[in-house]
């Protein structure tokens, strides 16, 4: 009935987990729908969260991460070339494929079908299914995942980033963790202003994500909302039904 599961939610709702767990459940592979996600070595401050693919030992294959170079542009019209290569190699093995990020503009250029250039893509028939999250638990994950990424390491990565020769001004324009870890390391803010003003983005972020979902709703894309406060069995089960 379906030719492809889509699995999108505001930042910390736990997307990439639960597409995981749903492609070793359904004999899927992960095509990601994360605009920074696509670069190579930018990688905590992006939240790949790499071991969450692996799933009760097994790899689940996942694409369209670490496929450019920091600083280059990656653009929603490369996302919709790459999405749809991708997803037939995928088909062609008769694999599921599932559809996971938050970057609903790259979402929406598929499952939309946008056109670029007279460039014409297949239509797609998609289960969309949204992570819904309380907004207090939501905001309490963003801050602990927060401390969580910096105790891990993310500014000695801008560091190493910039080292590299990446401009200071392209790091800041991938914005949230770029932007503010970038004015840090460069002198222009102490890091607890670095901290709080960043908590205070992503946070807004979120917001904006879900005003996004929203206006997906009212362009014709029917999102079916999961609540993540049920155990993962039965959200695993109602994804399932879904789909028949």
């Amino acid at each position: 009935m379906y030719d492809l599961l889509t699995i999108t939610g505001p930042t910390a709702c736990g997307k990439t987990s639960f597409a995981a767990r749903m492609a070793y459940e359904l004999d899927g592979e992960i095509i990601s729908a994360d605009s920074r996600q696509v670069y190579r070595r930018m990688d905590i401050g992006t939240g790949k969260d790499l071991e969450d693919y692996e799933i009760n030992g097994q790899h689940i294959p996942y694409y369209l991460i670490d496929i450019a170079e920091p600083g280059t542009t990656y653009s929603v019209y490369r996302f919709q070339h790459d999405f749809h290569e991708t997803y037939n190699d995928i088909k062609s093995r008769g694999k599921l494929p599932i559809l996971c990020g938050g970057t609903g503009l790259y979402i929406e250029s598929v499952l939309r079908n946008y056109e670029f250039d007279g460039r014409k893509c297949q239509k797609l028939n998609s289960l969309v299914v949204g992570l819904s999250i309380d907004r207090n638990l939501r905001r309490e994950k963003i801050s602990q995942r927060l401390d969580q990424r910096l105790e891990a390491g993310m500014v000695d990565e801008v560091r190493r980033l910039l080292d590299e020769g990446i401009s200071s001004d392209r790091l800041i324009r991938y914005g949230l963790e770029y932007k503010y870890l970038t004015l840090y390391v460069l002198g222009e803010m102490t890091y607890e202003e670095m901290h709080d003003l960043l908590e205070i983005a992503i946070h807004q972020f979120a917001k904006r994500q879900m005003t996004w979902f929203r206006g997906m709703e009212k362009r014709g894309i029917h999102i079916n909302w999961l609540d993540t406060s049920l155990p993962l069995n039965q959200r695993i089960q109602q994804v399932c039904d879904w789909l028949k």
